[in-house]
């Protein structure tokens, strides 16, 4: 066995610290550093022995959790998984979390709930996994969801639990294109690079970012925010517009699909597919079974293999298809699991990624 990640665990409750500790625990490439109750705490345990992740609680005594995250990060950079209630005041506190510096996200919100305890689990361990191996100096951030948990479930189900695989018919062109994105940790700042580069008449696009419920819609409105294009959180049945971003919802799959010349959005309930929930494999199948060569695919910067099959399915099917280059990605692992696939058409860095689709929008 290699060197085991080695955590420090950040909050004043005491069910909250037993929970993640736990959790944690039950992964054999993880170990507990320690636990502290407030920043205080945890600064002295960081003078004696440097973790390879901090979970480091949003509300707590003394200090706030954003205060000292960015004096953490102003001194001595560690990967940071912030930990957050499911409200809407704490969503757009993470958001400020994720600007800071914070690798990731994870939710508390129900600690010692009998349900969904199995994936959560596995969400919580990935988040670790996924802020240990992030290169900090570049482009940040991520949210992926919590609630504490279980083993981790013995099966990695696929796209196949969602919709069948492509038929290999060929997609009749339209006069539109279609922009299917996915992306995990680093991917919050990732997209926002990207989308501020595109004009008000970009082509209609379609994100998967693993994130959970409520957190997408804070998200999506600070996007549209910053950007030309308009940019929401994904409503089944929502059409995909030029100059329209549509993001799925945090704990729902989202597919593309066709009416006619005419793409749109169906949100729907489901299993963890690649153990995510939305599933990037699930948006690009979708894609490569609804457009075909319509499409360009793009895979960004994240943790594990989400994308890979999917993309690889895309440029079978005609797409087009670009993954973000080690340098620029927080976590290469999304983007290399698509190369290795053979599915990627070009490798680029991350602020050439949105010239290339309008590049490719004037070739359609």
């Amino acid at each position: 066995m290699g060197k085991k990640i080695r955590v420090l665990v950040i909050d004043d409750s005491a069910s909250v610290r037993q929970t993640l500790v736990r959790v944690l625990q039950e992964d054999p490439d993880i170990e507990i550093m320690g636990v502290a109750t407030d920043p205080f705490m945890a600064a002295k345990k960081i003078q004696e022995e440097i973790p390879d992740v901090i979970t480091l609680d949003v509300e707590m005594p003394r200090m706030d959790g954003i205060t000292f995250l960015r004096k953490l990060m102003s001194q001595r950079p560690i990967p940071v998984v912030m930990c957050s209630s499911l409200t809407e005041a704490g969503s757009e506190t993470l958001m400020q979390a994720l600007e800071a510096g914070a690798v990731d996200v994870i939710l508390k919100s129900k600690i010692g709930a009998a349900d969904s305890l199995a994936d959560d689990a596995v969400r919580i361990r990935e988040a670790v996994k996924s802020a240990s191996h992030a290169r900090l100096g570049n482009v940040r951030r991520n949210v992926n969801s919590l609630r504490p948990g279980a083993p981790m479930p013995a099966q990695k189900l696929t796209a196949d639990a969602m919709l069948p695989p492509p038929t290999g018919k060929a997609m009749a062109k339209t006069t539109e294109m279609v922009v299917c994105v996915g992306a995990s940790t680093g991917g919050t700042e990732a997209l926002r690079e990207f989308l501020e580069a595109l004009p008000a008449n970009a082509p209609g696009i379609v994100i998967v970012q693993h994130m959970p419920e409520k957190f997408t819609a804070a998200f999506a409105k600070r996007l549209n925010s910053l950007c030309e294009v308009e940019v929401k959180e994904a409503v089944d049945g929502d059409p995909v517009l030029r100059g329209h971003v549509l993001i799925a919802p945090g704990d729902s799959h989202m597919l593309l699909e066709r009416r006619g010349a005419r793409y749109h959005v169906a949100v729907k309930s489901g299993p963890l597919v690649s153990r995510h929930r939305p599933s990037v494999d699930v948006l690009f199948r979708s894609a490569a079974r609804s457009a075909g060569s319509n499409a360009i695919g793009i895979i960004m910067t994240g943790m594990g293999d989400d994308g890979a099959k999917g993309m690889l399915e895309m440029h079978q099917a005609g797409a087009y298809t670009v993954a973000q280059d080690e340098a620029t990605s927080v976590v290469f692992g999304m983007p290399k699991e698509a190369i290795a696939k053979g599915g990627v058409d070009r490798i680029l860095p991350l602020e050439q990624i949105a010239r290339e689709v309008l590049i490719t929008q004037q070739k359609f």
